[in-house]
């Protein structure tokens, strides 16, 4: 600080004290706030109460199953193997009804198949004498291990994965107690009575109190779903027609799948990733009674999974229209509204369509569905034919060629005024200046071509704001590459921003195409379920 140039004076500001913030009761040094755990344990139960319902269904079918140790009499009839009730209504006890039924139907037969081949083994192992009888029972435990593990992976036998692997493990619980107590046929019938009761408890503690059907599950799943697929439809095109580039964030700093400002997006992702969920809730439901809405045997609960996966592949053309709507490489803002109404008129009909067939499942009635199908094709053949009519918006260098040929040169001390219209063409005016062109005079043809192409470049590039390369580079780096790289570089990058305009369209037109398949399968379920006929649900316009 005395004056001289160049001197390096450093300054030391002490920082202001920070305030010290007083801790949050319950929350320990290792930043864990019980009040905050409670409140987020109250948020999980009470998004779906069927989880508190659930907890506590099985609390009650292990104090049932306990009683019968607890109290004297049952423990004095059936004494220690008594506890298998527990292990079954632990191991038994679902979710759904259906899924209960399942486990217990495997755990059931597995129990029963290893009873039978644990006494007839202990049989043949007694007869072969005192030393034979370790030998057959070790050959017995690995041919029955290895049996099962095999047959486990079968792919018709993968539902009856539990059951196999019950019936190893109890096999060998079974013969290997027998031989060391003795009594191997007394030991399997009392664990097999404590199987029966336990997995009997839990049978009629889940369907009796509170039940939760897979099927009711797998129903309102299918119908959430063609309303995600609708809701995130709408939103993309909304943001993509409604978005002019003015504050896009870089590709890097916001990754694919964290879109925070998209709630549909995330949903239709959620529709995505639940085939699993799907055919784990039809094998459930297959097992379950007839119940509720659900009132006829043999329902066709696979018919659900079908229409799921028809669903998922227009999911599929969803998520692309995403990407087409956060890739680096776009259509001009006003290019965009030239084909606002046909994509709109398309959009809401395809979701207006979506949302029925979804209420009709939710409602099981047969409706028809030939009326909004007639108006999402309309919509789609506007679209389609405004797309062939306008097809030269969509090249937007197609003027450009010659320039291409020729290596650009510079206009001598002279400027362009260029505008972009709305239908994509660029018009140039030149600006006399000193030494430069006479008023009214043409420039020469190359000049002009090439002032064209710089003054669309500069619009261009006002209106996106976006990088132009992969990996990223902002758009100044061309102009430093060298003049003659830059308006073959510039025409392709801007040919390709107007193509994706008509990538985001076939992708439309696609979707709605595989909306017929949708109609179709939905239409079988209906007739395979015995919906309800309903003609009258959607009248011609």
């Amino acid at each position: 600080m005395n004056g001289k140039k160049g001197s390096n004076v450093k300054i030391d500001i002490p920082s202001a004290a920070k305030p010290a913030v007083p801790a949050e009761p319950g929350k320990g040094n290792g930043g864990f706030s019980l009040k905050a755990w409670v409140r987020s344990v109250w948020e999980f139960a009470k998004e779906d109460t069927k989880r508190v319902t659930f907890s506590l269904k099985v609390g009650l079918a292990a104090l049932l199953v306990s009683l019968l140790i607890l109290i004297r009499a049952p423990y004095e009839i059936f004494g220690t193997n008594i506890i298998w009730s527990i292990l079954t209504v632990a191991i038994m006890f679902e979710y759904t009804v259906g899924a209960t039924f399942s486990k217990g139907f495997n755990r059931a037969l597995g129990s029963l198949l290893a009873g039978i081949f644990a006494v007839i083994i202990m049989q043949v192992a007694i007869s072969s004498g005192h030393v034979g009888e370790p030998y057959v029972i070790g050959c017995s435990i690995f041919l029955i291990g290895a049996v099962t593990s095999f047959m486990k992976l079968w792919p018709s036998m993968v539902e009856y994965e539990y059951g196999f692997r019950v019936t190893l493990f109890t096999y060998c619980l079974i013969i290997v107690s027998g031989y060391r107590m003795g009594a191997p046929i007394k030991t399997a019938m009392d664990r097999l009575y404590s199987i029966a009761i336990g997995g009997l408890v839990a049978v009629l503690v889940n369907v009796l109190i509170c039940p939760i059907w897979a099927g009711e599950q797998l129903h309102q799943e299918l119908v959430k779903s063609f309303g995600s697929v609708a809701d995130s439809l709408e939103e993309c095109v909304k943001k993509y027609l409604r978005d002019d580039g003015s504050d896009k964030p870089e590709f890097v700093k916001k990754v694919m799948d964290d879109f925070q400002d998209e709630p549909a997006f995330k949903k239709c992702k959620a529709t995505l990733n639940s085939s699993s969920k799907l055919d784990s809730l039809a094998n459930s439901a297959k097992w379950e009674p007839p119940h509720g809405r659900f009132r006829h045997f043999f329902y066709p609960w696979a018919e659900y999974v079908k229409v799921g996966a028809v669903l998922r592949h227009c999911a599929y053309e969803v998520m692309a229209l995403h990407g087409c709507l956060h890739s680096e490489i776009q259509a001009p803002y006003n290019l965009r509204m030239a084909f606002q109404t046909e994509i709109l008129d398309a959009t809401s009909q395809a979701a207006e369509l979506l949302r029925s067939l979804g209420s009709d499942v939710s409602n099981m009635k047969q409706a028809l569905q030939t009326t909004l199908l007639k108006r999402v094709h309309a919509a789609t053949d506007r679209l389609q034919r405004s797309i062939d009519l306008h097809s030269y918006l969509l090249t937007a260098s197609h003027d450009l060629a010659a320039a291409a040929a020729d290596p650009p040169t510079k206009l001598p001390n002279s400027k362009l005024t260029a505008t972009l219209s709305f239908n994509g063409r660029v018009t140039a005016e030149p600006v006399c200046g000193g030494g430069g062109l006479e008023a009214g005079a043409a420039p020469p043809p190359k000049a002009a071509t090439l002032a064209r192409v710089e003054s669309y470049h500069e619009s261009m590039k006002k209106q996106q704001r976006r990088l132009y390369s992969w990996p990223s580079r902002e758009v100044d780096e061309f102009e430093e590459s060298g003049e003659q790289l830059v308006v073959p570089r510039i025409r392709a990058l801007e040919s390709t921003a107007a193509l994706s305009l008509a990538t985001f369209a076939s992708l439309l037109i696609e979707f709605v195409a595989r909306l017929d398949h949708l109609v179709e399968s939905v239409d079988e379920l209906a007739k395979m379920a015995r919906f309800q006929q309903d003609d009258d649900a959607h009248p011609p316009a």
